[in-house]
């Protein structure tokens, strides 16, 4: 039995009893089977998965109240802690190590009666945007096994690319669910910070991060926000605003203001069907009935550099609890406290997050501090301001999410710098704190998917998603 992509396509027939929650159980788990060569997954919970799909049956079958999640199957991101099941960060650091408790995120799937499938690679503490820095080897695109899944979440992407569950969560620092969400032709998005919980989330960059899903459809993803948004008193980060009725999708204004950044769009290395899907976008836009305006954002060049330097920073802090000592991995050399702090550290982390906990040591010393995270400090402040006044004057900016289509496995790997500036049109989102969604936009001219990206003012997800909606049809 074969199942179409997207929880809204296939939860009406469950509901009509035209098929079960163990069928799909078993699809997803064939399908992870059969899909191996991807290493999407890093660890698949089969016995638990089928136990649970077939307690969810007899509910149905009992005409018990399920939850509004019941025939999901969701991939973890391995950053999420799921409580007595393992959580990594794809790190040889955190070898072993079971999570004692359950994010917030997984709290409110289970109480909806959803079904983690399995926990999906990731790049090392996700850092990265090509998923080749996971300590378990790369993530391959199902469209073509010579290029990336993108990263950090690319494991999550994969998966449900290749249809081997429902959706899944990630988690987006600069762009690690909207990059390679738009690298797999699904929907991605980075919430506003502070709209879902982290609790749970294995820290990178704590004033950056954010969780959200990725899905096949927006219906979906409206669904999974409405569900997993919201404050939960353990988060002092999180917004204590009301969460919008994201799953019920209103109409946009059939006059909206909307901008592209044109020094994005026509950037040196922009890809030219990208530039051309972005644009042909643009243009129906404009034919139907929008005002769409070219706008430039001078501060394009200092995003990503002023990114790397707080990201380090922070990283550099959260990282600093990993000392082999209380959990995880412990170097076998081994011969005292110092020896075991800095053998485990270095054995157990790889190039990258070494290379990353480095930088943000250095530019937080003592000398360098002022030269470097007090500057990027103040720049992120006018990257915040020069965001809030686009969107005093738009209701939306369009850009493309990513300069490229899926990379060549090992094209950037040797070149740090190129790889980070695979983030240059996603940073500017968590820079603000401002939400943004990738949204599938055809492919190019090999087949490869293209995303564009939709950004909107803070905790304005609902005129996002609707907008993303509308978009779904125009884009055909």
């Amino acid at each position: 039995m074969s199942f179409p992509k997207g929880f809204n396509t296939i939860q009406p027939d469950l509901l009509s009893g035209k098929y079960s929650c163990i069928d799909l159980a078993r699809f997803y788990l064939s399908n992870i089977e059969s899909n191996q060569h991807l290493n999407a997954f890093l660890e698949v919970y089969s016995e638990e998965v089928i136990t649970k799909a077939t307690a969810l049956d007899a509910r149905m079958k009992n005409g018990e109240k399920t939850g509004r999640l019941a025939g999901m199957f969701i991939g973890l991101k391995d950053n999420l802690c799921y409580k007595d099941h393992k959580v990594s960060a794809s790190s040889k650091i955190l070898e072993g190590f079971e999570s004692l408790y359950s994010a917030t995120v997984v709290e409110r799937l289970l109480a909806e009666d959803a079904i983690i499938i399995g926990r999906c690679n990731c790049d090392e503490f996700a850092m990265g945007a090509s998923n080749e820095n996971s300590a378990y080897g790369p993530v391959k695109n199902a469209q073509d096994l010579t290029k990336v899944s993108g990263g950090s979440s690319g494991g999550a992407a994969v998966a449900v690319q290749a249809n081997m569950c429902t959706a899944s969560l990630g988690s987006d620092t600069g762009g690690s669910v909207r990059q390679p969400a738009a690298f797999t032709g699904n929907y991605g998005i980075k919430p506003t910070y502070g709209r879902i919980s982290r609790y749970g989330l294995l820290s990178y960059a704590s004033s950056f991060d954010q969780i959200g899903p990725i899905t096949s459809s927006i219906e979906d993803m409206g669904l999974l926000m409405e569900i997993i948004a919201g404050d939960d008193g353990i988060d002092a980060t999180a917004s204590d605003k009301p969460v919008a009725s994201y799953s019920n999708f209103d109409n946009i204004k059939p006059n909206s203001k909307i901008a592209y950044l044109e020094n994005y769009v026509n950037a040196e290395g922009v890809q030219p069907e990208v530039k051309h899907k972005t644009l042909e976008i643009i243009e129906k836009l404009r034919a139907d009935g929008h005002s769409v305006e070219a706008v430039n954002f001078d501060l394009l060049d200092y995003l990503v550099p002023c990114y790397y330097v707080i990201t380090t920073a922070e990283a550099s802090s959260n990282l600093s609890r990993y000392s082999g000592i209380l959990y995880g991995y412990r170097s076998k050399n081994s011969t005292d406290l110092e020896s075991t702090i800095k053998k485990s550290r270095s054995e157990g982390f790889g190039d990258e997050v070494k290379r990353r906990i480095m930088a943000g040591t250095f530019v937080l010393s003592s000398d360098y501090y002022d030269a470097y995270y007090s500057k990027a400090q103040k720049v992120r402040r006018e990257i915040a301001n020069k965001t809030k006044a686009l969107f005093a004057t738009y209701d939306f900016v369009i850009n493309p999410t990513t300069p490229t289509t899926a990379f060549d496995l090992g094209g950037k790997i040797s070149d740090p710098i190129a790889m980070y500036l695979a983030d240059i049109f996603t940073v500017q989102a968590p820079l603000a704190g401002n939400p943004a969604i990738s949204i599938p936009a055809g492919t190019d001219n090999n087949g490869m998917p293209i995303g564009v990206q939709v950004m909107t003012d803070l905790f304005k997800e609902k005129e996002m998603l609707d907008f993303a909606h509308y978009l779904k049809d125009l884009i055909k």
